[in-house]
């Protein structure tokens, strides 16, 4: 699995624990950086605020922003309907000298947490392991790479 493909698996995993997004934010708002393509945009989110606090810290474009909790209720009933409405995609848990990742569009996430809810028990917690691995992976890439 790519590093993303395993920030994307650790996303699932910890918002369902936790109950909360987070997300970043500055005066101007919420960022929605454009794709390489330009073609669409997307707001970026995290499972945990220790990696949305790497990506404030390390990447140029995103020092000063502060990073806000969101319940899970109202990520899932507000922000997914503002998020469709607006056009926009969901990033989740970007890392990197680039904050790159992810991208869903909210239908996905909507359907992504649709599926746990009805999964009969949770996951077994077994991948601590892993979770340490992919956590020690994102300081990595984050302290020791530079901003282009």
């Amino acid at each position: 699995m790519s590093l993303s493909g395993a920030h994307r698996a650790a996303f699932r995993r910890e918002v369902s624990l936790e109950g909360r997004v987070y997300a970043i934010r500055d005066t101007e708002g919420y960022p929605a950086p454009a794709d390489t393509g330009g073609d669409r945009r997307a707001v970026p989110f995290w499972s945990k605020p220790t990696r949305a606090q790497l990506v404030v810290k390390h990447v140029t474009a995103y020092q000063g922003f502060e990073v806000v909790p969101i319940t899970i209720d109202d990520w899932l009933s507000n922000w997914m309907v503002s998020l469709e409405h607006d056009g926009l995609l969901v990033g989740v848990n970007w890392a990197g000298a680039r904050a790159t990742g992810y991208d869903l569009s909210p239908g996905q996430v909507l359907r992504w947490f649709a599926e746990l809810e009805s999964e009969p028990t949770a996951e077994p917690a077994t991948a601590p392991t892993a979770e340490a691995a992919t956590e020690s992976e994102l300081e990595k890439t984050l302290i020791h790479t530079t901003q282009p």
